[in-house]
């Protein structure tokens, strides 16, 4: 297959997009914040039946992708958690265990990365910043609304970089 002729990919965050996090959010109001807590628990997050949906009718005509802040640290953890769901197999994007950047400018990057040289049919994101840069960027965007929002996750994701 050339790269012209290659499935467009559809590129799926994680956290409150595919796994409901409510569960974990108290590990981010404490101070200090409880990383490891709250990266510990993410086997535990049920699935969002919304986005696991959308993932496994996406991967009928494209390439899934997964993009997250979570760090590499937690790769096990997170292919275990996606292969206990049956959501559609798919390259891991993840966060460098130091790299302490808002969610935004770390995820637009890896979208255009991929999006060099194949076609992006859409982002699936439930962060606000990180949709709203994708667009600028030209990107299609479907925002994950199905996840009660969290001001704490919020916070984690642009001012600490962490999510």
């Amino acid at each position: 297959m050339t790269e012209s002729s290659e499935r467009p990919i559809a590129v799926f965050d994680l956290d409150n997009t595919l796994a409901d996090t409510a569960h974990r959010q108290h590990f981010l109001r404490t101070r200090p914040k409880d990383w490891d807590g709250f990266f510990a628990a993410a086997p535990a997050d049920p699935p969002l039946a919304e986005g696991v949906a959308l993932a496994v009718r996406s991967a009928r005509d494209c390439e899934i992708v997964y993009l997250t802040g979570r760090p590499e640290r937690y790769r096990q953890d997170t292919l275990d958690w996606l292969a206990a769901h049956g959501l559609p197999e798919g390259d891991l994007h993840m966060r460098g265990d130091t790299d302490r950047r808002p969610a935004r400018f770390t995820k637009l990057a890896t979208l255009r990365q991929l999006g060099r040289g194949r076609a992006v049919r859409f982002l699936v994101d439930d962060d606000e910043l990180v949709c709203d840069d994708a667009e600028r960027a030209g990107f299609p965007v479907v925002r994950a609304r199905w996840a009660e929002q969290s001001q704490a996750l919020r916070e984690a994701q642009e001012q600490e970089g962490r999510t």
